[in-house]
């Protein structure tokens, strides 16, 4: 593994086997990519769509609840190394994710809202929208 302050793409298998810890081969694998993140050898980058398929994973296909999942992915995407587009509205969508009975991916357009004018037909939506 290169020591060098590379930018690497992880998807959302990484991610989710990192969190799990569900098969140990990968998991080590996955653990090994983030600890380099974490002591600053390489830097990584989170893609939303990747966010967004591993809450839909860890919810639906796993049933952890809304509140762990927005704890544990704020609590990863706290460090410096991690990169996420917008990463302050993700954090805030997943804060929204916690408390509402909403998709993440309204959630996120929910979160949006603060910085854009957001359209929708979404009654859940617009409610969040406007209580912002």
């Amino acid at each position: 593994m290169s020591s060098s302050k590379s930018t690497t793409i992880v998807d959302a298998n990484i991610i989710l086997r990192y969190l799990l810890k569900d098969h140990e081969e990968l998991y080590k694998k996955a653990e090994e990519i983030f600890n380099d993140a974490l002591m600053g050898k390489r830097k990584l980058l989170i893609l939303q769509p990747v966010i967004a398929e591993v809450v839909y994973v860890l919810q639906k296909l796993y049933k952890v609840e809304r509140k762990e999942i927005s704890e544990v992915l704020r609590e990863l995407l706290k460090f410096k190394t991690i990169k996420v587009s917008d990463k302050e509205v993700i954090i805030q969508a997943l804060e929204i994710f916690a408390k509402k009975n909403l998709d993440f991916v309204d959630c996120i357009l929910c979160a949006y809202s603060g910085k854009y004018s957001v359209e929708t037909f979404d009654k859940g939506l617009k409610k969040c929208i406007n209580q912002k």
